[in-house]
């Protein structure tokens, strides 16, 4: 069984990543941030950037540094099939994929004006703000001291490769086939999109 995390900066394309992987490869998803959003459902609370980080690190603080992404590999584990985590941000969620055997982070990135304007076209309900807010965003997950908090530089820092995505989808769909032949993965083919 395969297991790759995806991290990476906000709008950098880490979706069409895990896209590429679920329908061209048959990975399984398993999403960090639909975790979140459940659990902000469950408690009536509304789901915007702001209330997805408190309860983020609010769990992680309660049960531990990788205790979100140990409940999804739990539920891939039970799967025994390749699978995706998307949205890795603290360095325990790596070190406990790690102990587990076949993992490997990707991580994506990409210019910032480039990713603010995928964010405002992909219109999400945490997508419709300025590029000043989009900016501070990003700079409050970059960095922690708090091993509960989220840390997308020692993130991406610490990942296996890293994709710059400046281009368009099928660019990255290419430099994903990439990073899978590089760790052995011998799927089925992508279908790439202009």
């Amino acid at each position: 069984m395969f297991i790759i995390g995806i991290t990476g900066t906000l709008g950098a394309g880490k979706g069409t990543v895990v896209d590429c992987l679920v329908k061209g490869k048959g990975f399984r998803h398993h999403s960090v941030r639909g975790f979140l959003i459940r659990e902000l459902e469950s408690r009536g609370m509304p789901v915007n950037r702001d209330t997805l980080t408190a309860i983020a690190n609010s769990l992680r603080a309660k049960h531990g540094a990788a205790y979100i992404v140990e409940m999804l590999y739990h539920k891939a584990a039970a799967e025994q099939q390749d699978c995706v985590i998307e949205s890795i941000r603290t360095p325990g969620e790596i070190d406990l994929l790690r102990s587990k055997g076949d993992f490997y982070l990707l991580a994506i990135d990409a210019d910032p004006r480039i990713r603010y304007k995928r964010i405002r076209e992909r219109n999400s309900e945490t997508d419709q703000i300025s590029f000043q807010t989009f900016v501070r965003n990003e700079e409050r997950e970059m960095h922690a001291s708090d091993p509960f908090k989220q840390n997308l530089a020692a993130c991406i820092h610490n990942a296996d490769h890293v994709i710059v995505n400046n281009g368009n989808i099928s660019q990255l769909n290419r430099k994903t086939e990439q990073f899978l032949k590089q760790i052995g993965f011998c799927g089925k083919k992508t279908k790439t999109n202009e």
